[in-house]
Protein backbone atom coordinates (compact mmCIF):
# COMPACT_ATOMS: atom_id res chain seq x y z
CA UNK A 1 0.00 0.00 0.00
CA UNK A 2 1.12 3.00 -1.37
CA UNK A 3 1.92 6.14 1.72
CA UNK A 4 1.48 9.53 0.72
CA UNK A 5 3.69 12.91 1.24
CA UNK A 6 0.77 14.23 3.51
CA UNK A 7 0.85 11.20 5.88
CA UNK A 8 4.80 11.72 5.87
CA UNK A 9 4.09 15.29 6.59
CA UNK A 10 1.76 15.32 9.16
CA UNK A 11 3.43 13.07 11.05
CA UNK A 12 1.07 10.33 10.97
CA UNK A 13 3.87 7.45 9.97
CA UNK A 14 6.30 8.36 12.56
CA UNK A 15 7.55 5.28 13.88
CA UNK A 16 7.16 3.86 10.92
CA UNK A 17 9.59 0.54 9.47
CA UNK A 18 8.45 0.92 5.74
CA UNK A 19 7.74 3.74 3.57
CA UNK A 20 6.48 3.90 -0.07
CA UNK A 21 6.75 6.82 -2.14
CA UNK A 22 5.20 6.89 -5.85
CA UNK A 23 3.95 10.38 -6.58
CA UNK A 24 6.41 11.73 -8.94
CA UNK A 25 9.35 12.66 -6.45
CA UNK A 26 12.33 14.50 -8.20
CA UNK A 27 13.65 14.61 -4.49
CA UNK A 28 13.71 12.77 -1.03
CA UNK A 29 11.85 14.67 0.91
CA UNK A 30 13.33 15.80 4.05
CA UNK A 31 10.51 14.46 6.17
CA UNK A 32 11.97 11.15 5.39
CA UNK A 33 15.06 12.10 8.17
CA UNK A 34 12.65 11.79 10.67
CA UNK A 35 12.16 8.28 10.18
CA UNK A 36 15.92 7.70 10.82
CA UNK A 37 15.24 5.35 14.15
CA UNK A 38 12.36 3.56 12.44
CA UNK A 39 13.15 3.11 8.57
CA UNK A 40 14.46 -0.53 7.31
CA UNK A 41 12.55 -0.16 3.83
CA UNK A 42 12.57 2.38 1.56
CA UNK A 43 10.34 2.10 -1.57
CA UNK A 44 10.59 5.03 -4.02
CA UNK A 45 10.13 3.41 -7.57
CA UNK A 46 8.38 4.84 -9.95
CA UNK A 47 9.20 8.32 -9.55
CA UNK A 48 11.81 10.75 -11.20
CA UNK A 49 14.40 10.69 -9.00
CA UNK A 50 18.04 11.56 -10.62
CA UNK A 51 20.16 11.40 -7.31
CA UNK A 52 19.90 10.89 -3.46
CA UNK A 53 21.36 13.07 -1.41
CA UNK A 54 24.35 12.91 0.17
CA UNK A 55 23.19 12.45 4.14
CA UNK A 56 20.93 9.19 3.47
CA UNK A 57 23.36 7.08 5.81
CA UNK A 58 21.42 9.07 8.47
CA UNK A 59 18.57 6.28 7.77
CA UNK A 60 20.85 4.08 10.25
CA UNK A 61 18.44 0.91 10.38
CA UNK A 62 17.83 1.21 6.63
CA UNK A 63 17.80 -2.24 4.84
CA UNK A 64 16.53 -2.29 1.64
CA UNK A 65 15.82 0.50 -1.05
CA UNK A 66 13.91 0.29 -3.57
CA UNK A 67 13.95 2.85 -6.53
CA UNK A 68 13.49 0.84 -9.87
CA UNK A 69 11.58 2.98 -12.84
CA UNK A 70 13.53 6.50 -11.84
CA UNK A 71 16.39 8.03 -14.55
CA UNK A 72 19.51 7.58 -11.94
CA UNK A 73 22.25 6.56 -15.33
CA UNK A 74 24.54 6.04 -12.06
CA UNK A 75 24.53 3.86 -9.42
CA UNK A 76 24.01 6.42 -6.15
CA UNK A 77 27.99 6.40 -4.23
CA UNK A 78 25.87 7.62 -1.22
CA UNK A 79 24.53 3.81 -0.71
CA UNK A 80 27.84 2.47 0.44
CA UNK A 81 27.35 5.03 2.98
CA UNK A 82 24.32 3.15 4.63
CA UNK A 83 25.66 1.19 7.35
CA UNK A 84 22.83 -1.12 7.60
CA UNK A 85 21.79 -1.69 4.02
CA UNK A 86 21.52 -5.17 2.09
CA UNK A 87 19.17 -5.23 -0.42
CA UNK A 88 19.42 -2.71 -3.22
CA UNK A 89 17.05 -2.48 -6.00
CA UNK A 90 17.31 -0.35 -8.67
CA UNK A 91 15.66 -1.49 -12.21
CA UNK A 92 14.97 -0.23 -15.20
CA UNK A 93 16.66 3.34 -14.32
CA UNK A 94 18.98 3.56 -17.31
CA UNK A 95 22.00 3.24 -15.06
CA UNK A 96 25.01 2.73 -16.86
CA UNK A 97 28.32 2.99 -14.20
CA UNK A 98 28.15 1.18 -11.09
CA UNK A 99 30.71 2.64 -8.95
CA UNK A 100 32.74 0.69 -6.22
CA UNK A 101 31.72 3.43 -3.42
CA UNK A 102 28.05 2.92 -4.16
CA UNK A 103 28.24 -0.82 -3.09
CA UNK A 104 27.49 -0.84 0.69
CA UNK A 105 29.60 -3.41 3.20
CA UNK A 106 26.87 -5.46 4.20
CA UNK A 107 24.94 -6.19 1.01
CA UNK A 108 23.20 -9.24 0.34
CA UNK A 109 21.06 -8.58 -2.68
CA UNK A 110 21.52 -6.41 -5.43
CA UNK A 111 19.00 -6.32 -8.58
CA UNK A 112 20.51 -4.09 -11.67
CA UNK A 113 17.93 -5.36 -14.43
CA UNK A 114 17.07 -3.85 -17.21
CA UNK A 115 19.84 -1.35 -17.03
CA UNK A 116 22.55 -0.58 -19.55
CA UNK A 117 25.80 -1.77 -17.39
CA UNK A 118 28.62 -2.75 -19.08
CA UNK A 119 31.08 -3.21 -16.86
CA UNK A 120 30.95 -3.99 -12.99
CA UNK A 121 34.00 -3.30 -10.13
CA UNK A 122 35.83 -5.49 -8.74
CA UNK A 123 34.66 -4.77 -5.44
CA UNK A 124 31.60 -7.02 -6.04
CA UNK A 125 33.59 -9.76 -4.54
CA UNK A 126 34.43 -7.78 -2.04
CA UNK A 127 31.27 -7.53 -0.18
CA UNK A 128 31.25 -10.74 1.79
CA UNK A 129 27.11 -11.36 2.33
CA UNK A 130 26.52 -11.21 -1.16
CA UNK A 131 24.24 -13.79 -2.01
CA UNK A 132 22.18 -12.84 -5.13
CA UNK A 133 22.83 -10.95 -8.32
CA UNK A 134 20.49 -9.94 -10.62
CA UNK A 135 21.85 -8.27 -13.84
CA UNK A 136 19.84 -9.43 -16.75
CA UNK A 137 19.05 -6.88 -19.63
CA UNK A 138 22.14 -5.10 -19.34
CA UNK A 139 25.34 -5.37 -21.96
CA UNK A 140 27.74 -6.88 -20.19
CA UNK A 141 30.37 -9.06 -21.76
CA UNK A 142 32.54 -10.13 -19.02
CA UNK A 143 32.64 -10.03 -15.15
CA UNK A 144 35.41 -8.88 -13.38
CA UNK A 145 37.85 -10.98 -12.16
CA UNK A 146 37.22 -10.03 -8.48
CA UNK A 147 33.80 -11.60 -8.27
CA UNK A 148 36.16 -14.88 -8.08
CA UNK A 149 35.66 -14.02 -4.53
CA UNK A 150 31.75 -13.63 -3.83
CA UNK A 151 32.13 -17.56 -2.46
CA UNK A 152 28.62 -16.67 -0.74
CA UNK A 153 26.89 -16.29 -3.80
CA UNK A 154 24.20 -18.61 -5.21
CA UNK A 155 21.70 -16.48 -7.24
CA UNK A 156 23.11 -15.01 -10.58
CA UNK A 157 21.10 -13.78 -13.06
CA UNK A 158 22.97 -12.90 -16.32
CA UNK A 159 20.20 -13.64 -19.32
CA UNK A 160 20.05 -10.80 -22.03
CA UNK A 161 23.47 -9.78 -22.27
CA UNK A 162 26.63 -9.59 -24.32
CA UNK A 163 28.91 -12.65 -23.24
CA UNK A 164 30.24 -15.10 -25.67
CA UNK A 165 32.69 -16.98 -23.35
CA UNK A 166 31.75 -17.47 -19.24
CA UNK A 167 34.99 -16.87 -16.92
CA UNK A 168 36.69 -20.32 -15.60
CA UNK A 169 35.82 -19.61 -11.97
CA UNK A 170 32.36 -19.03 -11.92
CA UNK A 171 31.37 -22.58 -12.30
CA UNK A 172 33.59 -23.63 -9.68
CA UNK A 173 31.86 -20.95 -6.93
CA UNK A 174 30.89 -23.20 -4.02
CA UNK A 175 27.70 -22.16 -3.03
CA UNK A 176 26.22 -20.88 -6.87
CA UNK A 177 22.83 -22.79 -7.57
CA UNK A 178 20.76 -21.05 -9.57
CA UNK A 179 21.84 -19.32 -12.37
CA UNK A 180 19.97 -17.94 -16.48
CA UNK A 181 22.17 -17.44 -19.24
CA UNK A 182 19.53 -17.28 -21.87
CA UNK A 183 20.46 -14.38 -24.73
CA UNK A 184 23.91 -14.41 -24.67
CA UNK A 185 26.14 -15.22 -27.48
CA UNK A 186 28.18 -18.47 -26.09
CA UNK A 187 28.56 -20.15 -29.08
CA UNK A 188 27.91 -23.81 -30.24
CA UNK A 189 24.48 -25.21 -31.76
CA UNK A 190 21.62 -25.04 -29.12
CA UNK A 191 18.91 -27.95 -28.84
CA UNK A 192 16.70 -27.25 -31.35
CA UNK A 193 12.80 -26.85 -30.19
CA UNK A 194 9.99 -28.91 -31.60
CA UNK A 195 7.26 -27.07 -33.11
CA UNK A 196 4.16 -27.51 -31.12
CA UNK A 197 0.83 -27.75 -32.40
CA UNK A 198 -0.55 -24.03 -33.06
CA UNK A 199 -4.28 -23.02 -31.54
CA UNK A 200 -5.86 -19.65 -32.98
CA UNK A 201 -6.88 -16.65 -30.51
CA UNK A 202 -9.78 -16.90 -31.85
CA UNK A 203 -10.83 -20.75 -30.95
CA UNK A 204 -10.91 -20.01 -27.47
CA UNK A 205 -13.61 -18.86 -25.04
CA UNK A 206 -11.43 -16.58 -22.32
CA UNK A 207 -12.16 -17.86 -18.88
CA UNK A 208 -11.35 -16.68 -14.81
CA UNK A 209 -7.44 -15.59 -14.19
CA UNK A 210 -5.69 -18.51 -12.22
CA UNK A 211 -2.72 -16.01 -11.67
CA UNK A 212 -0.41 -14.19 -12.12
CA UNK A 213 4.43 -14.18 -12.27
CA UNK A 214 6.94 -11.90 -13.37
CA UNK A 215 6.73 -12.83 -16.99
CA UNK A 216 3.01 -13.49 -17.80
CA UNK A 217 -0.69 -14.18 -16.64
CA UNK A 218 -2.28 -17.06 -16.69
CA UNK A 219 -6.59 -17.99 -17.13
CA UNK A 220 -8.70 -21.10 -17.98
CA UNK A 221 -9.76 -21.13 -21.64
CA UNK A 222 -11.70 -23.68 -23.55
CA UNK A 223 -11.53 -24.69 -26.81
CA UNK A 224 -14.46 -23.64 -29.13
CA UNK A 225 -14.08 -26.30 -31.42
CA UNK A 226 -14.06 -29.68 -29.32
CA UNK A 227 -14.26 -28.25 -25.72
CA UNK A 228 -10.74 -29.11 -24.45
CA UNK A 229 -9.59 -27.28 -21.14
CA UNK A 230 -6.09 -25.21 -20.69
CA UNK A 231 -4.36 -22.74 -18.95
CA UNK A 232 -3.00 -19.73 -21.42
CA UNK A 233 0.25 -17.99 -20.27
CA UNK A 234 0.26 -14.74 -21.80
CA UNK A 235 3.16 -13.26 -21.95
CA UNK A 236 3.84 -9.26 -20.83
CA UNK A 237 6.71 -9.27 -23.68
CA UNK A 238 9.03 -7.41 -21.25
CA UNK A 239 12.33 -8.16 -20.07
CA UNK A 240 11.89 -9.94 -16.42
CA UNK A 241 15.02 -10.78 -13.72
CA UNK A 242 14.64 -13.95 -15.33
CA UNK A 243 14.97 -13.30 -19.32
CA UNK A 244 12.65 -12.97 -22.16
CA UNK A 245 9.41 -14.91 -23.23
CA UNK A 246 11.26 -16.52 -26.27
CA UNK A 247 13.94 -18.38 -24.21
CA UNK A 248 10.87 -19.31 -22.18
CA UNK A 249 9.51 -20.87 -25.04
CA UNK A 250 12.11 -22.42 -26.11
CA UNK A 251 13.12 -23.97 -23.33
CA UNK A 252 9.52 -25.57 -22.86
CA UNK A 253 9.53 -26.88 -26.36
CA UNK A 254 13.18 -28.67 -25.54
CA UNK A 255 11.69 -29.72 -21.98
CA UNK A 256 9.26 -31.86 -23.94
CA UNK A 257 6.89 -34.44 -21.62
CA UNK A 258 7.53 -35.71 -18.94
CA UNK A 259 4.81 -37.17 -16.11
CA UNK A 260 6.71 -34.48 -13.12
CA UNK A 261 7.17 -31.60 -15.88
CA UNK A 262 4.51 -28.69 -16.31
CA UNK A 263 4.95 -28.28 -20.11
CA UNK A 264 3.37 -26.38 -22.94
CA UNK A 265 0.73 -28.78 -25.36
CA UNK A 266 0.43 -25.96 -27.85
CA UNK A 267 1.81 -22.55 -29.05
CA UNK A 268 -1.01 -19.27 -29.16
CA UNK A 269 -1.67 -17.95 -32.81
CA UNK A 270 -3.13 -15.05 -33.87
CA UNK A 271 -3.78 -12.94 -30.52
CA UNK A 272 -4.78 -9.20 -31.37
CA UNK A 273 -2.29 -7.29 -30.07
CA UNK A 274 0.86 -10.21 -31.54
CA UNK A 275 1.08 -11.46 -27.43
CA UNK A 276 2.60 -14.79 -27.74
CA UNK A 277 1.05 -17.66 -25.14
CA UNK A 278 1.69 -21.10 -24.64
CA UNK A 279 -1.39 -23.49 -23.60
CA UNK A 280 -0.56 -25.90 -20.69
CA UNK A 281 -2.09 -28.73 -19.17
CA UNK A 282 -5.32 -27.48 -16.13
CA UNK A 283 -2.83 -27.90 -12.73
CA UNK A 284 -4.93 -31.20 -11.44
CA UNK A 285 -6.95 -30.22 -8.37
CA UNK A 286 -5.86 -30.42 -4.53
CA UNK A 287 -2.32 -29.30 -6.10
CA UNK A 288 -0.76 -26.35 -4.99
CA UNK A 289 2.95 -24.45 -3.90
CA UNK A 290 5.47 -26.58 -1.83
CA UNK A 291 6.73 -23.17 -0.23
CA UNK A 292 6.82 -19.09 -0.92
CA UNK A 293 9.35 -17.87 -2.63
CA UNK A 294 12.42 -16.44 -0.67
CA UNK A 295 11.59 -13.16 1.49
CA UNK A 296 13.85 -10.05 1.73
CA UNK A 297 15.04 -11.58 4.89
CA UNK A 298 15.84 -15.52 3.56
CA UNK A 299 16.82 -14.02 0.39
CA UNK A 300 17.55 -17.29 -1.31
CA UNK A 301 15.96 -20.21 0.22
CA UNK A 302 12.21 -20.41 -0.06
CA UNK A 303 9.53 -19.66 2.97
CA UNK A 304 7.77 -22.78 4.09
CA UNK A 305 4.89 -22.43 6.49
CA UNK A 306 5.66 -22.37 10.20
CA UNK A 307 5.33 -25.68 11.85
CA UNK A 308 4.71 -27.39 8.03
CA UNK A 309 5.50 -30.73 8.20
CA UNK A 310 5.01 -33.17 4.99
CA UNK A 311 4.74 -37.23 5.81
CA UNK A 312 8.42 -39.62 4.81
CA UNK A 313 6.28 -41.15 2.05
CA UNK A 314 4.82 -38.40 0.73
CA UNK A 315 8.12 -36.64 0.87
CA UNK A 316 9.82 -39.98 -0.94
CA UNK A 317 6.89 -39.70 -3.77
CA UNK A 318 7.39 -35.95 -4.54
CA UNK A 319 11.50 -36.68 -4.32
CA UNK A 320 11.50 -39.11 -6.84
CA UNK A 321 9.41 -37.32 -9.24
CA UNK A 322 11.34 -34.14 -9.03
CA UNK A 323 14.59 -35.72 -9.26
CA UNK A 324 13.33 -37.59 -12.48
CA UNK A 325 11.76 -33.99 -13.87
CA UNK A 326 15.66 -32.75 -13.69
CA UNK A 327 16.61 -35.85 -14.87
CA UNK A 328 15.20 -35.28 -18.24
CA UNK A 329 15.61 -31.77 -18.35
CA UNK A 330 19.69 -32.32 -18.41
CA UNK A 331 19.52 -35.07 -20.46
CA UNK A 332 18.01 -32.46 -23.17
CA UNK A 333 20.40 -29.85 -22.25
CA UNK A 334 17.81 -27.36 -20.68
CA UNK A 335 19.25 -26.03 -16.71
CA UNK A 336 16.03 -24.81 -15.10
CA UNK A 337 17.43 -21.86 -13.43
CA UNK A 338 14.71 -21.75 -10.98
CA UNK A 339 14.59 -24.95 -9.63
CA UNK A 340 12.88 -24.26 -6.52
CA UNK A 341 9.97 -25.54 -4.17
CA UNK A 342 8.06 -22.60 -5.15
CA UNK A 343 7.89 -23.44 -8.47
CA UNK A 344 6.80 -27.33 -7.44
CA UNK A 345 2.87 -28.07 -7.49
CA UNK A 346 2.26 -31.38 -5.63
CA UNK A 347 -1.05 -33.12 -3.86
CA UNK A 348 -0.69 -33.33 0.11
CA UNK A 349 -2.66 -36.34 0.11
CA UNK A 350 -0.72 -38.25 -2.78
CA UNK A 351 2.73 -36.25 -2.83
CA UNK A 352 1.90 -36.36 -6.74
CA UNK A 353 4.29 -33.32 -7.76
CA UNK A 354 5.13 -31.26 -10.78
CA UNK A 355 7.82 -29.47 -11.65
CA UNK A 356 6.72 -25.73 -13.05
CA UNK A 357 8.07 -22.32 -14.77
CA UNK A 358 10.86 -21.78 -17.46
CA UNK A 359 11.24 -18.03 -16.98
CA UNK A 360 14.87 -18.71 -15.83
CA UNK A 361 16.03 -21.71 -18.23
CA UNK A 362 19.02 -22.17 -20.46
CA UNK A 363 19.67 -24.21 -23.52
CA UNK A 364 23.17 -25.63 -23.27
CA UNK A 365 25.11 -26.67 -25.96
CA UNK A 366 26.59 -30.28 -26.49
CA UNK A 367 29.30 -28.55 -28.27
CA UNK A 368 30.61 -27.59 -24.89
CA UNK A 369 30.53 -30.91 -22.98
CA UNK A 370 32.78 -29.76 -20.28
CA UNK A 371 30.93 -26.44 -19.61
CA UNK A 372 27.30 -28.27 -20.12
CA UNK A 373 28.85 -30.89 -16.93
CA UNK A 374 30.04 -27.48 -15.31
CA UNK A 375 26.93 -25.27 -15.53
CA UNK A 376 24.21 -28.11 -14.51
CA UNK A 377 26.59 -29.19 -11.38
CA UNK A 378 25.76 -25.89 -10.51
CA UNK A 379 21.88 -26.89 -10.54
CA UNK A 380 22.90 -30.10 -8.56
CA UNK A 381 23.22 -27.94 -5.65
CA UNK A 382 19.76 -26.58 -6.32
CA UNK A 383 18.69 -29.99 -5.91
CA UNK A 384 21.06 -30.51 -2.94
CA UNK A 385 19.10 -27.66 -0.86
CA UNK A 386 15.43 -28.86 -1.66
CA UNK A 387 16.46 -31.96 -0.31
CA UNK A 388 17.97 -30.97 2.56
CA UNK A 389 14.60 -28.83 3.30
CA UNK A 390 12.52 -31.76 2.54
CA UNK A 391 14.62 -33.93 5.02
CA UNK A 392 14.19 -31.16 7.33
CA UNK A 393 10.17 -31.08 7.49
CA UNK A 394 10.19 -34.68 7.12
CA UNK A 395 8.13 -36.66 9.47
CA UNK A 396 6.53 -40.11 10.32
CA UNK A 397 7.61 -43.38 11.77
CA UNK A 398 6.69 -45.13 8.55
CA UNK A 399 9.47 -47.90 7.42
CA UNK A 400 11.11 -45.20 5.27
CA UNK A 401 11.74 -43.05 7.65
CA UNK A 402 15.38 -44.64 8.21
CA UNK A 403 15.36 -44.24 4.64
CA UNK A 404 14.85 -40.90 4.57
CA UNK A 405 17.45 -39.90 7.20
CA UNK A 406 20.22 -41.49 5.06
CA UNK A 407 18.86 -39.17 1.83
CA UNK A 408 20.76 -36.44 3.99
CA UNK A 409 23.89 -37.66 3.41
CA UNK A 410 22.98 -37.78 -0.20
CA UNK A 411 21.56 -33.97 0.23
CA UNK A 412 24.85 -33.33 1.51
CA UNK A 413 26.70 -34.70 -1.49
CA UNK A 414 25.00 -32.84 -4.02
CA UNK A 415 25.97 -29.22 -2.26
CA UNK A 416 29.76 -30.21 -2.16
CA UNK A 417 31.64 -26.96 -2.02
CA UNK A 418 34.10 -28.64 -4.89
CA UNK A 419 30.73 -28.24 -8.02
CA UNK A 420 33.41 -30.92 -9.58
CA UNK A 421 33.16 -33.69 -6.60
CA UNK A 422 29.14 -33.48 -6.59
CA UNK A 423 26.88 -35.95 -8.38
CA UNK A 424 25.20 -36.02 -11.74
CA UNK A 425 21.41 -35.75 -11.22
CA UNK A 426 21.61 -39.26 -13.19
CA UNK A 427 23.65 -40.51 -10.62
CA UNK A 428 21.03 -39.10 -7.53
CA UNK A 429 18.51 -40.88 -9.85
CA UNK A 430 20.20 -44.09 -9.42
CA UNK A 431 21.06 -43.43 -5.65
CA UNK A 432 17.46 -42.93 -4.62
CA UNK A 433 16.91 -46.01 -6.79
CA UNK A 434 18.80 -48.05 -4.88
CA UNK A 435 17.38 -46.39 -1.19
CA UNK A 436 14.32 -47.18 -2.05
CA UNK A 437 14.80 -50.52 -3.27
CA UNK A 438 16.41 -51.14 0.30
CA UNK A 439 14.08 -49.33 2.14
CA UNK A 440 11.37 -51.46 0.36
CA UNK A 441 13.20 -54.65 1.22
CA UNK A 442 14.03 -53.71 4.85
CA UNK A 443 10.17 -53.01 4.76
CA UNK A 444 9.52 -56.39 3.72
CA UNK A 445 11.43 -58.41 6.03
Amino acid sequence: MLNTLEQLRSGVLAGARRLDLSCGLTELPSEVFGLADSLEVLNLSGNRLRSLPAGLSRLHRLKIIFCSDNPFYELPEVLGDCPALQVVGFKACAIERVPTAALPQALRWLILTDNAIERLPDALGERPQLQKLMLTGNRLSALPDGMAGAVRLELLRLSVNQFERLPGWLTALPRLAWLALSGNRLGGMQPVPAPLPRVSWSGLQMGEALGEGASGRICRVQGVSRGETWALKLFKGAVTSDGLPEHELAASRVAGRHPALCTPVAELSDHPQGTPGLLLPLIPHGQVPLAAPPSMDSCTRDVYEAGWRIGVSQALCLTQAIVGAVAHLHRRGVMHGDLYAHNILWNPESGDALLSDFGAATLLSAERPDQRRALLALEVRALGCLLEELVLHAQGDTPYAPLWATLGGLAQACQLGDPAQRPTVDEVVEELGRMVQDGGGAKRR
